[in-house]
């Protein structure tokens, strides 16, 4: 006989069953099961059958039903976007993401989480605004049993975007909603105000911390250490160094490493060796270099032209333990063919290729454009050849070190056919090897040619930009045709380019080259802004005219205007000059003098030129008390013209 609790037993399962069997469950109910059914066994195309019924509470049911498994439930929320039939709203489409995000948040899976919101705050996605978001995800917050990270998420997701503007609204909307963003996202959005050049706005917000409630952490820390490196104010950012310490919060390498790296930028490399010496001992040993300490402390060397001390660096680096990468080689590379040795550039190209290190473009591309320096074009177009038989990428920055290069050396022709080739394959996508081929054709009197690469640059579609017109306006003047180059002047105001202080200066050196220097004044006064070369063009063209008093107009102009800035060593030199050669010695000894006395120290060129003429037209005592005047000054003779003529006098006043 069964016992009184088996007997029980069997009857609440018995009445279980038939309560179940003659329930009414609702249609909704059903639904739901069959699609979690047919989506554990990922049948697509039998929840296609689903997708009309598909309503917003119960894809966001479904969602939530695989919160344990997240996968499963991002491929049911793209399958749903990629429905048109399930998500025939962008209400349901908004909805379903908000719930989405919640479940990657919750499960740690915040970079699927990110593309997710980026997305809805795009064009394609709605253009949404961050705010909008933001209301999405705190109504859904409580039904999906979030946590206040999905709020960090939105900040990061905003200022990936650089919209500090929109991470600053949802800090401030979500303490308004009663919650509180981590400290990791305020450091997040403060480091969006750095990366933007927000400084004022970012020392606001750092300062306001303490009264938000937020205690600082390393990475705070290390924000302000990177706002007063990007100021190049290092004693600084040192000092917030050592009140991390007294703060007992432990700087990490990263903290080390960007003082090292603005250090090295500066050009302070006993700073940036202090530190990288003493980062074991002020971090109480936690820290130690890493590849991109060594590689910055390299770099800075290379920079300074050290490479004995770049290799010593390196050295260490490998006996440390620390592995040399792409951007070590690089930097070697490059300083070893700004040196002049490009053997020893190649030959580390070797090397890293030994390691299993690949010399990427940027690494080619360094040492194609110093062989081209060095004259070695045969060397450089191999070092091309081999970076298209290994299919690299051949970017815009190499095709404007190959056309430089060619031009530089000789190779026109050539720059012309490589330039053809590479924008047959639909590689050229910037102006800038067209403007050298014109440069080029400019400079070698070939207007035609550099005509017809104009027309190519417009049959391609390349906007042309202020140098493609002002290399053939100074082209045109330098032959003397100003009507054409008037009409490549107009062309360029009809297509709303404006013209920059260069063309300005070509013209007004044209116009009075060519005798128009009436409207070469016009233009002058025209222009918003003129610099030492528009004066120094008027003030030597009218002297070379004879026009005397209105070359000295000039003159005032240029120390009213620029506040005597404008008025430098050439301004002198033209006015000498053309003094000496009228014959007024006397005034041109006046304007030496007029140099001396406002802090302008005459060069080599003001010595040959005085020297010379009074040499011709002076008598010989005048002309070594002139040299000797001038180098108690701390003149430096023009070499070649104190042999041939100074030094003799001296010579026979010794009674050599």
């Amino acid at each position: 006989m069964p016992s009184n609790s088996t007997t029980r037993t069997r009857f609440l399962v018995r009445c279980f069953h038939v309560a179940k069997k003659f329930s009414n469950p609702e249609p909704e109910d059903i639904l739901f099961s069959a699609v979690c059914l047919n989506l554990r066994q990922r049948r697509w195309n039998t929840l296609h059958q689903f997708s009309p019924s598909l309503t917003n509470p119960l894809i966001s049911r479904v969602l939530c039903q695989f919160r344990s498994s997240p996968k499963l439930a991002l491929e049911f929320y793209n399958w749903v976007l990629g429905n048109k039939t399930a998500a025939d709203s962008s209400e349901t489409r908004f909805e379903a993401s908000c719930v989405m995000i919640h479940l990657l948040v919750e499960s740690r899976k915040f970079d699927d989480a990110l593309p997710i919101m980026a997305n809805l705050m795009s064009v394609e996605g709605g253009n949404l605004s961050p705010l909008h978001v933001l209301s999405g995800l705190i109504r859904t917050y409580q039904a999906c049993g979030s946590s206040p990270d999905v709020f960090d998420s939105l900040v990061r997701a905003c200022t990936q975007n650089g919209d500090a503007e929109g991470a600053h609204e949802v800090i401030e909307q979500t303490r308004a909603e009663g919650f509180l963003v981590s400290v990791h996202a305020l450091n997040n959005f403060m480091g969006c105000l750095l990366n933007l050049n927000e400084i004022d706005w970012f020392w606001k917000v750092y300062k306001k911390m303490e009264s938000l409630g937020y205690v600082e952490n390393v990475n705070t820390f290390n924000l302000i250490i990177y706002s007063f490196c990007k100021e190049y104010k290092l004693p600084e950012a040192l000092s917030v160094l050592y009140r991390m310490l007294k703060c007992g919060v432990w700087p990490n390498v990263v903290s080390f490493n960007m003082m090292i790296d603005g250090a090295c930028k500066t050009g302070d490399m006993r700073f940036a060796l202090h530190l990288f010496v003493k980062m074991g001992v002020i971090s109480g040993g936690f820290v130690s270099p890493n590849a991109v300490t060594y590689n910055s402390v390299i770099n800075g060397f290379c920079k300074a032209g050290r490479l004995d001390l770049a290799e010593r660096v390196r050295s260490e680096m490998v006996k440390s333990g620390v592995d040399c990468n792409e951007r070590t080689y690089g930097a070697l590379v490059d300083a070893y063919g700004r040196d002049g040795a490009s053997d020893e550039a190649l030959r580390l190209c070797d090397e890293m290729t030994s390691k299993g290190l690949v010399a990427n473009t940027v690494i080619c591309n360094s040492v194609v454009y110093w062989l081209f320096m060095e004259g070695d074009t045969e060397g450089a177009m191999a070092v091309l050849s081999d970076m298209i038989g290994k299919e690299m990428k051949i970017d815009r920055f190499t095709q404007a070190i190959v056309v430089r290069g060619l031009c530089r050396n000789g190779y026109v022709e050539e720059a012309v056919v490589f330039q053809r080739r590479v924008s047959d394959k639909k590689l050229a996508g910037d102006v800038v090897c067209y403007n050298t081929l014109m440069h080029r054709f400019v400079a070698d009197k070939k207007l035609a040619c550099a005509e017809q690469i104009l027309g190519a640059m417009v049959v391609r579609g390349l906007v042309l930009d202020a140098v493609s017109f002002g290399t053939l306006i100074d082209g045109y003047i330098k032959e003397g045709k100003l009507e054409k180059s008037v009409e490549m002047y107009d062309g360029m105001i009809k297509m709303k380019k404006r013209p920059n202080l260069v063309i300005y200066n070509s013209i007004v050196n044209g116009l009075s080259k060519n005798g128009l220097a009436g409207a070469a004044g016009a233009v002058v006064n025209a222009m918003e802004s003129k610099d030492a070369v528009t004066y120094n063009t008027l003030l030597n063209e009218s002297l070379r005219n004879g026009n005397v008093e209105e070359a000295f107009d000039v003159l005032s102009r240029m120390q009213e205007e620029g506040d005597e800035r404008l008025v430098s060593v050439v301004t002198y030199n033209i006015l000498i000059n053309h003094l000496c050669k009228f014959g007024c010695y006397e005034k041109a000894k006046e304007v030496l003098e007029m140099m001396y006395r406002r802090g302008v120290c005459p060069d080599s060129v003001t010595y040959g030129t005085l020297i010379t003429s009074f040499s011709k037209n002076r008598g010989e005592e005048e002309v070594v008390e002139l040299h000797d005047y001038m180098v108690l000054h701390g003149v430096t003779p023009h070499e070649q013209i104190y042999r041939s003529i100074v030094s003799p006098l001296l010579d026979v006043e010794s009674g050599k």
